[in-house]
């Protein structure tokens, strides 16, 4: 054959002869026994169509059958070339068959043999677990409705609640009705509650019936927006009553999407001179569910708090040491939401400061009284002489007044910084302190009764 032909042989056939580039079954230095079939290169796209049909029809593997079915190209050659040829047919279809058994082992898709999985337990009998088949598949929705609201809630009687009408709940607790009002004004930016009154108030309880009248109440109501509870307000109280009218109209500056996202909370207290005010019940009402434009009024029957008693407020202090003049300065800023110890006006409060080394109380200091607040603001500075290395030994005990003229004043609330201080944030502020000389550090704290302070700091049992 020309050069043309066996370049484009050696280039389109893939069974060509790598050492003298002639067709396999053309070369004699390529011939190979059955036993020994060496595959060049990969196996070719696509069979040719005489030698499929040889296997087929000569399974039983004769000889003879197979040279009278070859191209007619290979049985009209001369009877010398015949017997050459017959034997390189026979090295061919041996070829051809190992190349087809290959293909025909090859499966078009792979197959995966799963066997049974077999867990055991050491000296336990074997116990064959197959594989159980997903009879139906969760989407999302179905996952999620699975869970309970009602064990994720901070009130375990909300659910309840929820179920039951204002009747129910009334017949159920007993602890009285509120009246109030809502609107929202578009024109100011501002949301209006209006507390209007209560009855049907539950009296109050106590063991020391020689303080005060135990068969009436001295209500009062907080408002505030949930989820921020310290910027609430407060009614006046209501003296020696169970069906108090209150009147009164509150303004809370928040934008109108805003609103619609708090919930509004209702917490009607009994006023106690003597001990910690004591919480009637309350009312919440989430205000995405009513119109604030178009405003309301509603009677609620109050439900049980969780809450027994009213925090006592809370007091934003700033400190600031100076090493080298040996001087810890305190700034009383501000207090918001105090305790009212006064039925008629609020309260009077003032603060007073007491410098402790150790176990020994040193200094005293006080801050000016506000009239008729329980939000009262300050800002007033004292420093005290205190040397570097005494400063671990120290505390500052902070206390709360309500300024009684009568009798002795009326005592709110306590916190204590320093070498024994009360809790983690006044720990906390106390180390901030002193890692930041010559800065002041401010920080809001929640004051504490006399007997929290007194069972954990040995510097308020020294205080006055």
């Amino acid at each position: 054959q020309g050069l043309l032909a066996r370049i484009s042989d050696l280039l389109l056939c893939r069974w060509t002869c790598r050492n003298c580039c002639q067709k396999c079954f053309d070369c004699s230095c390529c011939q190979t026994n059955e036993d020994e079939v060496e595959i060049l290169g990969p196996f070719p796209a696509q069979t040719p169509a005489w030698l499929i049909s040889s296997q087929n029809e000569d399974k039983d593997g004769d000889s003879d059958n197979t040279i009278s079915e070859l191209p007619p190209t290979l049985q009209d050659v001369s009877p010398d070339r015949r017997r050459s040829s017959s034997d390189t047919s026979r090295s061919t279809y041996s070829l051809t068959r190992r190349i087809s058994s290959l293909e025909s082992r090859r499966p078009s898709s792979p197959l995966i043999d799963i066997k049974p999985i077999e867990f055991g337990i050491i000296g336990a009998k074997k116990e064959i677990v197959q594989p159980t088949i997903l009879r139906k598949t969760y989407t999302p929705d179905d996952y999620f409705r699975k869970f309970e609201p009602r064990l994720y809630s901070l009130d375990s009687n909300n659910d309840d609640m929820d179920s039951l009408t204002d009747e129910e709940i009334l017949s159920k607790y007993q602890l009285g009705m509120l009246h109030f009002s809502t609107q929202y004004d578009l024109l100011h930016n501002y949301l209006i509650v209006r507390v209007i009154e209560a009855k049907d108030l539950p009296p109050p309880i106590s063991y020391d019936g020689s303080r005060q009248d135990m068969a009436h109440s001295n209500p009062y109501v907080k408002i505030c927006l949930l989820p921020d509870q310290k910027n609430s307000k407060q009614t006046g109280v209501k003296r020696k009553t169970q069906n108090p009218v209150f009147e009164e109209r509150y303004t809370f500056e928040i934008p109108f999407l805003e609103a619609q996202r708090r919930t509004l909370l209702l917490t009607v207290v009994d006023f106690d001179k003597f001990s910690r005010h004591c919480v009637i019940g309350k009312v919440s009402m989430p205000l995405s569910d009513v119109d604030l434009v178009k405003g309301g009024h509603w009677w609620k029957a109050l439900v049980p708090s969780s809450q027994n008693e009213v925090e006592l407020g809370e007091l934003l202090l700033s400190l600031n040491y100076l090493p080298s003049a040996g001087r810890l300065n305190v700034d009383i800023i501000r207090a918001k939401q105090l305790l009212q110890t006064d039925m008629s006006q609020g309260s009077d409060p003032f603060v007073k400061i007491q410098l402790v080394h150790g176990l020994k109380l040193t200094k005293t200091k006080k801050t000016s009284c506000m009239r008729g607040t329980i939000d009262p603001f300050y800002n007033e500075s004292f420093s005290f002489k205190v040397p570097q290395e005494e400063l671990e030994n120290a505390s500052l005990v902070f206390t709360v007044y309500g300024h009684n003229v009568k009798s002795s004043n009326d005592f709110i609330g306590r916190i204590v910084l320093g070498q024994y201080s009360t809790g983690a944030p006044e720990s906390n502020h106390w180390r901030r302190m002193l890692n930041a000389h010559r800065t002041a550090v401010e920080q809001w704290h929640s004051l504490r009764s006399r007997e929290d302070c007194d069972r954990v700091s040995p510097a308020s049992l020294e205080a006055t």
